[in-house]
């Protein structure tokens, strides 16, 4: 068995998908909070299973079987995240898996300026400690999230965001690619693998010029600072700890902690990955 934590989010599903194209569904399960919202691939023979990281007698029966486990890193952050993360290691072990696959993020060390890497970081840890055979996937930084920051300049045509470095961007799609091929077994890490990366990093002035020649718009990019941008999260909602992170992500930007460009994940899927470009069209155009 394969199994796969947060098959409902947007890398554990799309996952799945790539890995059912690979494997028998009778050889595919999912840990999941809420089983109804898979009754698609249950009709399909997948293996639904209740697994909530906060209930770890849950986790080891959703886990019970697999030779690979995919854990998909929570949603959180700070010790609530580690926490988590340190319920769902325990039951693997207790449920004997045989190899134990995390997503992990490029930039993961205990010194990151970002907090999320620091949770890698500490996660890895765990995932050592164990003495089981795992594999950390050092997956580059999301593109999605570059598209959230960007939801304003949509309508503004002005890129206004704290000061930045080159980031990795990377899209969903090819890391659920190469997640499949490396749980179906077409290639084995040894703890964490090189950055999963696209193939170029690119700071906002970059996406600022991409913008402009997808759009046929000029789009600028004006520098905000930090406590300034900060006070613009919270005005519009946003907690406290969300707003530091986020300034956190610039900060690690500026520290070079995402400029990281690696041919593995290109490699991985037999395939140049999307450059940062074709994703934003995509998603404009959605």
């Amino acid at each position: 068995m394969i199994i796969v934590t947060g098959a409902t989010g947007k890398l554990g599903r799309r996952t799945v998908e790539r890995l059912l194209q690979r494997v028998p569904a009778d050889r595919v399960g999912v840990s999941v909070r809420d089983p109804r919202k898979t009754r698609d691939l249950a009709d399909r023979g997948v293996r639904v299973r209740r697994g909530s990281f906060d209930d770890p007698t849950s986790l080891a029966h959703a886990f019970e079987g697999a030779e690979r486990l995919l854990l998909v890193s929570l949603d959180r952050t700070g010790e609530e995240c580690v926490t988590g993360h340190r319920t769902a290691v325990d039951a693997a072990v207790k449920a004997g898996v045989g190899r134990i696959l995390y997503t992990s993020q490029m930039g993961a060390a205990h010194d990151s300026r970002f907090q999320a890497c620091r949770d890698h970081a500490r996660t890895e840890d765990l995932l050592r400690a164990t003495g089981l055979p795992w594999t950390a996937l050092r997956n580059g930084f999301y593109a999605a999230s570059a598209l959230q920051f960007l939801e304003s300049a949509r309508r503004t045509g002005d890129i206004a965001l704290p000061a930045d470095g080159p980031v990795a961007w990377t899209g969903h799609d090819d890391l659920a690619e190469a997640t499949a091929a490396v749980l179906a077994g077409e290639v084995r890490f040894e703890g964490p693998t090189p950055p999963l990366t696209g193939a170029a990093a690119l700071d906002f002035a970059a996406v600022a010029e991409i913008a402009s020649r997808a759009t046929g718009r000029p789009f600028t990019r004006t520098v905000v600072p930090d406590d300034a941008f900060r006070e613009q999260v919270l005005a519009h909602g946003a907690p406290a700890p969300i707003a530091d992170l986020l300034v956190s992500i610039f900060a690690a930007a500026r520290n070079g902690e995402f400029t990281a460009v690696d041919p593995t994940l290109a490699e991985l899927i037999g395939r140049e990955p999307a450059t940062f470009g074709a994703q934003l069209e995509r998603a404009w155009a959605e």
